[in-house]
């Protein structure tokens, strides 16, 4: 008997947490100074695609490191472990590094910035989804990508670059582990931009944007005319 009570306590606790959803915000209706974001997937790990003009009209740290990149109108944003994140050897070399990255508890991060001039979505396709956002929701995702970046210098710090790359990783002070992952970073940024997020399920990219494309649905219909 008290076993199967323990049992059916775990299993409920599982469920709870797999559907434990962090709750987000629709813009008003009508409302002015909408922009369109992009959240991009590779199969298993997400970027945003944000418009460089919104980035540096912002202002403050983060629009003063997007101001040193290349040129592009596009820049895409991701997080990750900083080793791991920013090597490009074959995959299967970097499997004893990847387990690293997973389990290690506290792993140093990145936060990837690179300028593009051709509109990700061109080349992404159906592995991208637009995200429309007022301006207070923009500049509530803006803040949150910001707050990852070390600034213990006075400044965003260049932690790494690829050779013939125009990608730069800035040092991050979040840390990399199985519980903190790329995809949970990006379901945390979008939640700040009013995205509802499932935390847990969000290990996967296809978490994301299933939660991108639910937000951007409902929020189409909070903005089409009423029915009545």
């Amino acid at each position: 008997m008290m076993r199967g009570l323990l049992l059916a306590a775990l299993i409920g606790a599982i469920a709870a947490l797999l559907t434990w959803t962090q709750p987000g915000d629709a813009p008003p209706t009508g409302a002015p100074d909408t922009l369109v974001v992009q959240v991009l997937d590779n199969g298993f790990h997400t970027d945003l695609a944000v418009p460089r003009e919104a980035l540096v009209r912002r202002g403050g740290p983060l629009a003063r490191a997007v101001a040193g990149l290349a040129p592009g109108d596009w820049i895409l944003i991701g997080w990750g472990d900083a080793k791991f994140y920013v090597d490009q050897s074959p995959i299967s070399d970097r499997l004893p590094d990847g387990a690293r990255a997973f389990l290690h508890p506290r792993n140093r991060s990145v936060l990837m910035l690179d300028p593009r001039s051709v509109d990700p979505r061109l080349t992404y396709r159906e592995d991208s989804a637009a995200l429309t956002l007022t301006q207070a929701q923009f500049d509530r995702l803006a803040a949150r990508v910001e707050a990852s970046l070390d600034l213990s210098d006075g400044a965003p710090r260049i932690a790494a670059a690829r050779p013939g790359d125009d990608a730069r990783f800035f040092a991050s002070r979040e840390t990399f582990s199985i519980l903190h992952l790329c995809n949970h970073w990006t379901a945390d940024v979008l939640n700040a931009g009013g995205v509802p997020v499932r935390p847990v399920q969000s290990i996967s990219s296809a978490e994301v944007m299933r939660s991108v494309r639910a937000a951007e649905r409902e929020r189409k219909l909070d903005r089409s005319p009423s029915r009545d």
